[in-house]
């Protein structure tokens, strides 16, 4: 683990190369009861080529509050490392203060108090300052989009993903890739792309009848940027067909496709390429093993699994960024190239405080403007909530609780499943509960919410095939979210065990007793991946819940056992 230090650093005898990252400071901001604008901008320019990293944006151009996970088991050889270890250790690992700014930001741990201290984070104009301040710094800085930005809003679902992509162009992004965003069909993912006035990267997005790389999505772009030719090739989330309804895009395929990725990365070497980044929505365990057995890259951008991540995690002479989810964080890294080899790296993972970052108010007319059909729908109050509600967590969320108890109550089911998906803000104690938090949590364009019967043994079957998507040692294999949340029911889980083994001690709450594998049980969910699925939207039945409920109290949810953890 890298020395912990206000600047912390790291040198590399074999490789020559020194890494900085300005993430210590915070805590002793957070000592002196001062944060600024000027100290979260603060850095000292580095070496002669600059990237600024989003991800995850999931639609959200307003200030929100957002709790990270409190449980993150990593399985395998990424047992125990980052990202998957979660609050105090966490703070250990990497010398923060408890309750400090980056305590607020990176940790769930007293998440209400501190929210009330530190306020909302995030805001599309807020990061546009801070971005424009990169590039004041650094005029050709790349800023790069990775993907999961056109979906996870009422304003992003009602207008088809137009209103983020009026947005981030008015960032001018330099390129992006893509996940959630082929859930608008591919029909409106070919016009919007299209549209745009950059680069849209994905060196595994293939053709499905031909099997060859689709033509509107170019496996990599050349820039020019401080004297270096800069390569940078797209990797879209690899498991689309499989997460999301492969009715939605059928002309295309995806995969992780390293063969396809090493051959990418030596073509634009031999090029002339003095710099390889990789903009990735695999998942950061993922572009770890994609990093150990692909050469010559030189960094990856992470995305898809929401980590947000203090400095870079290093396999072989490849470089890990990850920064966050929500629009929470800015990623700015400052690389030093010389005689076509990266020299040195140094990063900032940059907190976007709501409160502290002044808007650019360019951005703030346009995202009003994109708002303003919708502002009474999206303001109207449903209820109010004392429990905080957040999202995140290997097992469960409250929002994800609340969810299945709409279901149950709503849709007169016995169990409820609700996706594993890791979008969506929080909700403190005591706010109002508006229609926009609801469509937050549960905007996509499948949310129809089934009522069906299953069998004891085939929501065993669900369970055990949804774990291994998540626990499978090899990370290759790690194709789903998190667990599949579940209502009415628990069950122990062993992540140690081989598929098959890991789900035992099914118990239908309602009554204490055994799931029995013969038996039938009426179980609602939402998202399913299957076409004509046939229901109420889901944030119609959970505003008729909230509505009927009228303040929101939740208990704490311990119906699934963990071992192996």
């Amino acid at each position: 683990m890298i020395s912990r230090r206000d600047f912390l650093q790291v040198s590399m005898a074999a490789s020559a190369i020194v890494g900085a990252s300005g993430f210590g400071n915070w805590a002793r901001l957070a000592a002196q009861q001062s944060l600024t604008q000027d100290q979260l901008l603060q850095f000292d320019t580095f070496g002669n080529v600059s990237l600024i990293h989003v991800t995850d944006i999931h639609a959200q151009m307003v200030p929100i509050y957002f709790r990270e996970p409190e449980i993150n088991i990593g399985v395998g050889g990424n047992k125990g490392a980052v990202p998957h270890i979660t609050g105090a250790d966490f703070r250990k690992a990497y010398g923060i203060a408890d309750g400090s700014p980056s305590a607020y930001a990176l940790t769930y741990n007293d998440f209400s108090s501190l929210a009330q201290m530190y306020g909302r984070v995030g805001g599309l104009d807020r990061m546009s300052t801070v971005i424009d301040a990169i590039r004041a710094d650094r005029p050709d800085a790349l800023l790069l989009d990775g993907g999961d930005t056109w979906h996870g809003s009422m304003t992003c679902y009602k207008t088809a993903g137009q209103d983020m992509v009026n947005v981030m162009n008015a960032l001018k992004p330099d390129a992006m890739t893509f996940h959630w965003e082929f859930t608008l069909g591919s029909g409106r993912v070919n016009e919007l792309v299209e549209s745009l006035p950059f680069a849209a990267l994905g060196q595994n997005i293939f053709d499905a009848e031909w099997d060859e790389p689709a033509e509107l999505f170019k496996p990599y772009k050349f820039f020019e940027r401080g004297g270096v030719k800069v390569a940078v090739i797209g990797q879209a989330f690899p498991y689309m067909p499989i997460a999301n309804p492969r009715w939605m895009f059928p002309e295309y395929s995806f995969g992780i496709r390293d063969e396809n990725m090493q051959a990418m990365v030596d073509e634009v070497r031999e090029a002339g390429a003095e710099l390889v980044v990789c903009l990735s929505h695999n998942g950061f365990d993922v572009d770890k093993q994609m990093a150990s057995v692909v050469t010559g890259i030189d960094v990856i951008l992470s995305g898809h699994t929401h980590d947000a991540l203090p400095e870079p995690v290093q396999v072989g002479n490849t470089f890990i960024i990850a920064s966050g989810s929500n629009g929470k964080f800015v990623s700015r890294v400052d690389l030093d190239v010389r005689d076509g080899k990266m020299m040195g790296i140094k990063h900032k993972l940059i907190p976007i405080f709501a409160d502290v970052i002044a808007p650019d108010p360019v951005i703030t007319k346009i995202i009003e403007d994109e708002r303003a059909p919708f502002q009474a729908e999206l303001s109207e109050v449903i209820g109010q909530t004392d429990s905080l509600l957040y999202r995140r967590g290997n097992f469960n969320g409250s929002w994800d609780d609340l969810i299945c108890d709409a279901l149950i109550s709503e849709r007169e089911a016995d169990i409820a499943m609700s996706p594993g998906v890791r979008w969506g803000p929080s909700i403190l104690p005591g706010q109002d509960i508006t229609r926009e938090d609801i469509f937050n949590v549960t905007s996509m364009t499948y949310g129809e919410a089934y009522r069906s019967e299953m069998t004891g043994e085939f929501i065993k079957v669900i369970l055990e095939d949804v774990a291994d998507n998540i626990f499978n040692p090899d990370p290759y294999y790690q194709q789903g979210g998190d667990m599949v949340r579940i209502g009415g029911m628990g069950y122990r889980i062993d992540i140690t065990k081989p598929q098959g083994e890991r789900i035992s001690e099914m118990t239908l709450l309602k009554t204490g007793e055994a799931i029995d594998p013969s038996k039938s049980y009426v179980v609602a969910g939402w998202a399913s991946v299957n076409e004509g699925t046939e229901g109420p939207q889901i944030w119609d039945v959970v505003e008729s819940h909230i509505r009927k409920q009228g303040t929101i109290k939740l208990e704490p949810n311990n119906s699934v056992t963990v071992v192996g953890a």
